[in-house]
């Protein structure tokens, strides 16, 4: 039998979830991971991890999965869905039966982290950074859906040690969806949505799974909530400057005033009717887009945690962009 902790990741295939099983195994865990029999494993190949395809639905191989972990870091999440249905069935539902195969078969498990989003809480709505104390007021089918899936999470934390963590926007090596921000920049355009200035909190992959290992590990972090992000918040003219720096070439600035970004995010939900797939951006991303503040305060994390931002922008910027170069996604 090995010593090693076991750590139960899901999500695993996914851009955060990866990086957290690569930080897992530098710490010398067992990592399992939990995915879909669909999943692309290409962020796993190669590794030292076991990996169940048996998707979180399947009661009894969860049961099987649980049932000696140390630690389990529930990644996994919708953040696409063609319906409300959809993202409910995959925020929340899949929470339900992850937190119940624990309860039983492994209620003394050390730690039990969920991974939510400052999408749960909302936009700060008069430029006071959100606090893990801010009524929740989700602007989004997917806000609600976190934020539902973390009332689910509380109602187990009186029977088990869970802690809630939020990600704001999150970027670094493996991305794909900030990533096409990015491809467009190369193609010569940096599109800013709106004349006002916005902030945002933006966070490096590699601080937000440091973070989320941190609140895993910490003694302090049981039946709390805390935002893992930026120390700093950025208005898009810094973004756009860092992104010049590390691509070594200028775009042209294009301001689109809020009526024509909903106007593109009606045509594109119109269009995504005719799909099987959903629309990346749709009316609700259109939302979360024009809004002034997407900005939260990290100062629990710090207190409880230990946590602390330690890469900066401009240097995740450069680190991000060299690997889309190498990977030839650039």
């Amino acid at each position: 039998m090995s010593d090693k902790q076991i750590a139960v990741v899901t999500g695993g295939t996914g851009f955060v979830g990866s990086h957290l099983v690569d930080l897992l195994l530098e710490k010398n865990y067992e990592v399992r991971c939990i995915v879909r029999k669909t999943s692309n494993l290409r962020w796993l190949k190669n590794k030292d991890v076991k990996i169940y395809d048996s998707g979180l639905f399947d009661k009894d191989k969860l049961n099987e999965i649980l049932k000696d972990a140390d630690y389990l870091y529930h990644i996994a999440g919708v953040v696409k869905a063609k319906t409300e249905e959809g993202y409910f069935k995959g925020n929340v539902e899949t929470t339900k039966n992850l937190l119940e195969a624990v309860l039983e078969v492994n209620p003394a498990i050390k730690k039990v982290v969920v991974m939510s989003s400052l999408t749960a809480c909302g936009p700060s709505l008069d430029g006071t950074p959100c606090t893990e104390e801010t009524e929740p007021h989700p602007i989004t089918t997917y806000g609600r859906s976190k934020l539902e899936q973390e009332k689910l999470a509380m109602s187990f934390m009186d029977k088990l040690p869970i802690t809630i963590t939020r990600a704001p926007g999150v970027y670094g090596e493996r991305d794909t969806e900030i990533y096409l921000m990015f491809k467009t920049y190369k193609q010569g355009l940096m599109t800013i949505v709106g004349f006002d200035k916005k902030l945002v909190s933006l966070i490096h992959v590699a601080d937000l799974v440091k973070g989320i290992y941190q609140a895993g590990t910490s003694d302090k972090s049981t039946g709390k909530i805390y935002f893992i992000s930026s120390e700093e918040f950025y208005d898009w003219d810094r973004i756009s400057e860092g992104i010049k720096k590390a691509m070594g070439k200028g775009a042209i600035k294009i301001r689109l005033p809020h009526f024509l970004v909903y106007t593109v995010a009606a045509f594109a939900q119109f269009f995504a009717m005719f799909s099987n797939k959903p629309a990346t951006f749709n009316l609700e991303k259109a939302r979360d887009f024009v809004q002034k503040y997407w900005i939260c305060d990290v100062s629990k994390a710090k207190r409880d945690l230990g946590y602390s931002q330690e890469i900066s922008l401009e240097e995740g910027l450069k680190r991000t962009i060299d690997w889309y170069k190498r990977e030839n996604w650039l």
